[in-house]
């Protein structure tokens, strides 16, 4: 039986809150954490279409959680929002 791993490692303006948003959302074989600013999630499965799916979804979840992240840390300092201000 063939097992796939892999590790997904970003940088974030706000690793443990991201973490902690996108954690609710994993899957069986998915653990999301922060470790020195980063957000980091590994996966785990036996089935490449279900990988391919996590990733996919988990990708698009981290790029809306980093952006209302920046919105509420641009509205609490007054400044562009880093992530928009960034890209």
């Amino acid at each position: 039986m063939i097992r796939i791993t892999g590790e997904i490692s970003t940088a974030s303006i706000d690793a443990g809150h991201i973490a902690a948003a996108l954690a609710p959302d994993n899957l069986t074989g998915m653990t999301t954490g922060a470790e020195a600013g980063r957000v980091v999630t590994t996966i785990e499965s036996g089935a490449l279409r279900s990988v391919t799916a996590s990733v996919d979804d988990y990708l698009m979840n981290l790029a809306i959680a980093e952006e209302i992240c920046g919105l509420n840390m641009a509205e609490q300092t007054g400044e562009e929002n880093p992530v928009i201000k960034s890209k």
